[in-house]
């Protein structure tokens, strides 16, 4: 049986915390929790190292709060929906009829602000199977303005310290927000010219192009990581785009930039990238590998002019 702002809801309750001082995220967060704690369900913690002592020290010593280390939790979208379904499913699974978590993103509001932002708002999809309530902190003192509107539009509600719930207005179902254009996420080391510019690679050909174009920019297992990512990018490119096919790379010294671009319009389903491909998904299953293989992975849909897959290893900018 769900309790709280939640009973009687069924599926995700996915609410904002937009706080301006910490007596603001407490006045939320402390009776979430408690709440949660006094209705014997689990409770989930997964803040960045300050809130979460903040936090701890709110709550009474001692009790059964999981804490969370949020920056592994939020290495990467893609991981984060697949690790956040398993502690659902173990959840569900041992009898919890609803499960709270408080959470923040890593603060991811440059380069990799896009593949954040289409993760708020396709975990409305991703864990709308489980009875969840949870909340996502964002401080409206250091978090960008076009951050927050995005927050508003991928949260169906918003939390209050005086107990309230708020619907957000501008919230966009997932399928509407992701299916629209995001301005494409381009590092500046794109604007000088390549160090491999291939046509019609094959899988071999990038992979091959990746590991020699690397450098000393990259530690072994984020270039790995990126071999991987290029080669399944490509795959997909051949198989499920439209041909030509162009595979252009840049590095730098802390990061490699891999833009593979088809003329097809990319994936249809919204979720490609974030989730597993769906049966007839065309395509995302390689997508999912090269989210959980990156740094950052950007899509770019050209306004009808073609389809481009950003894969960038190391410090993205």
């Amino acid at each position: 049986m769900r309790t709280g702002a939640a009973a009687g809801h069924v599926g995700y309750f996915h609410e904002a915390v937009c706080y301006d001082s910490d007596e603001h995220l407490l006045g939320v967060v402390v009776p979430f929790l408690l709440g949660g704690v006094a209705a014997g369900e689990p409770t989930v913690v997964a803040l960045g190292e300050r809130n979460a002592a903040l936090v701890r020290a709110g709550l009474p010593a001692g009790g059964p709060v999981i804490y969370l280390t949020g920056g592994d939790v939020y290495a990467r979208p893609a991981s984060a929906i697949r690790s956040y379904r398993r502690l659902l499913a173990e959840h569900v699974a041992a009898g919890a009829g609803q499960i709270r978590i408080i959470g923040e993103l890593p603060q991811a509001f440059g380069a990799t602000w896009d593949w954040w932002a289409r993760y708020e708002s396709a975990v409305n999809h991703a864990y709308d199977e489980f009875p969840l309530w949870s909340m996502c902190a964002y401080d409206v003192r250091t978090t960008p303005a076009p951050v927050l509107d995005d927050v508003l539009r991928t949260h169906p509600r918003t939390a209050l310290p005086d107990g309230g719930h708020r619907p957000n207005r501008s919230y966009l179902e997932p399928a509407v927000y992701l299916g629209r254009p995001r301005r494409p996420v381009i590092d500046p080391i794109e604007l000088s010219p390549p160090r491999a510019d291939l046509a019609d690679p094959t899988p071999a050909e990038a992979r091959q192009a990746v590991r020699a174009g690397v450098g000393g920019s990259l530690t072994d297992e984020d270039r790995d990581g990126l071999v991987v990512a290029v080669s399944e990018t490509v795959t997909n490119a051949q198989q499920h785009g439209r041909g030509p096919v162009r595979m252009r790379l840049w590095s730098a010294a802390d990061r490699v930039v891999v833009a593979v671009t088809d003329a097809g319009p990319g994936p249809a389903d919204p979720y490609a990238g974030l989730l597993p491909a769906r049966r007839g998904g065309g395509g995302g299953l390689g997508l999912w590998i090269a989210h959980q293989s990156c740094s950052h992975v950007s899509l770019d849909h050209g306004d009808g002019n073609g389809f481009t897959v950003r894969l960038t290893a190391g410090n993205p900018r």
